[in-house]
């Protein structure tokens, strides 16, 4: 009995996210009241208390639900096992995987956009806020990472600090996907994606063989 009474949980729990993601994106974030979510998911609003703290914990477990294994193989690039020249590899692949995710998976594009363009960071989604910044770090340092380890192999001085390149990086994957998901019959992000990636970083004297 303990164990069914344990899976009903986590099936209301699971209904609670898919009821919040449903309504953040067709109405935004700060405009969903907790109430109605509960009635979207066919329970009390007791039931979101029982399981998330505030509308804010509720957003990010929605969240990381989609972006916990993005960010796990984004932190596991700036981790090369292997010889250095592997660092750039998995790191490319990494971001080449979270875009071929927003594009066919239609949950990962649902969440993203959410993120993206129907959420204020008003004071109740402080936390919110602060998670993203923590991912954002996150994925910052395993760039940072994959570079040292490949620019030491290849020994190539970057042109400017590590920093400012990891975070260039990052703010052409943010930019590629947010303009996309405005627009996605625009371009291919896929292809776009790749071309802008390999040759920003060969612009910054990384070799187009390891890519």
């Amino acid at each position: 009995m303990a164990r069914r009474t344990k899976a009903e949980a986590e099936q209301t729990r699971h209904s609670l996210l898919d009821a919040a993601e449903t309504l953040f994106l067709r109405q935004g974030v700060s405009r969903t009241s907790l109430h109605e979510i509960a009635q979207e998911a066919g329970t009390t609003r007791g039931a979101i208390y029982w399981h998330f703290k505030d509308k804010a914990d509720l957003f990010n477990a929605m969240m990381d639900r989609v972006t916990l294994p993005l960010e796990h193989t984004l932190q596991e690039a700036g981790r090369p096992q292997g010889p250095g020249d592997e660092a750039l590899r998995q790191l490319l692949r990494a971001f080449m995987d979270a875009l071929h995710a927003t594009v066919h998976d239609p949950q990962t594009r649902r969440v993203f956009h959410i993120a993206i363009h129907k959420v204020e960071y008003v004071d109740e989604l402080q936390a919110v806020a602060d998670r993203r910044l923590q991912a954002m770090r996150g994925i910052l340092q395993a760039t940072e990472s994959a570079m040292l380890h490949s620019a030491a192999q290849q020994r190539l001085t970057l042109p400017m600090p590590v920093a400012t390149a990891a975070l260039g990086l990052h703010m052409l994957i943010d930019g590629l996907i947010t303009h996309w998901l405005m627009e996605p019959d625009s371009f291919n992000l896929e292809n776009t994606g790749r071309l802008t990636l390999t040759n920003y970083l060969c612009g910054l004297g990384f070799s187009r063989d390891l890519l």
